[in-house]
């Protein structure tokens, strides 16, 4: 598929690098042309603006702060939008800037929330396979038919898709994303603690 990659930050490159070792059309555009033309010959993809990479993909991979990410998409109608930002604000609380759902608002793209629970590292992880099982992503969306390209870009990533439920609870993923990263950088403690295994936790 095409995609178009907006940002040329270390998820830009984990994950666009993944979709092009998978036979994916790749076009990285960036802010700054030296910074896209530099990431889009690491991995193998070609290189623009922000504008020509929203032009360019069938699928969007929203990867800038999540703060210039509206400005950043612009009109998206008929796009699928994968939207991986956080926004953490100091103390690890959600700042009011976040939102799939707003970006979904105002691009008119079918907006799928998935790819923000994990460092960037985990997701530059050629094979993210933990205790013997791949790395679940959780994804977020309304469309059906733009649910199933992110699975399908998940797997790519080698991961397993878990279906999040529609857009609206994208905003609990976020939340949960918040959290977690204090979790781990102010405790220093293992979240995954914290879950009992499915047959326990529905009793």
């Amino acid at each position: 598929m095409k995609i178009g990659v907006l940002g040329t930050g270390g998820m830009a490159q984990a994950l666009s690098g993944k979709w092009v070792a998978r036979g994916h059309d790749v076009l990285v555009g960036g802010r700054s042309s030296e910074r896209a033309v530099a990431l889009a010959e690491r991995i193998g993809a070609r290189a623009g603006t922000l504008r020509e990479a929203v032009a360019f993909g069938d699928v969007l991979l929203v990867a800038v702060p999540a703060s210039a990410a509206v400005e950043a998409v612009g009109d998206a109608r008929g796009k699928v939008v994968v939207d991986c930002t956080n926004s953490v604000a100091p103390g690890f609380l959600l700042e009011a800037t976040a939102g799939a759902a707003r970006l979904a608002e105002a691009s008119g793209g079918d907006v799928v929330k998935a790819f923000n629970l994990c460092h960037v590292s985990v997701w530059g992880d050629p094979a993210p396979v933990y205790e013997g099982r791949p790395l679940g992503v959780p994804v977020c969306g309304d469309s059906p038919a733009a649910l199933e390209v992110v699975r399908e870009l998940v797997r790519d990533a080698g991961c397993v898709p878990v279906d999040g439920g529609g857009l609206a609870r994208a905003a609990l993923m976020e939340a949960t994303a918040a959290f977690v990263i204090g979790v781990w950088k102010d405790g220093g403690q293992d979240v995954r603690a914290m879950f009992p295994a499915l047959e326990a936790a529905l009793g």
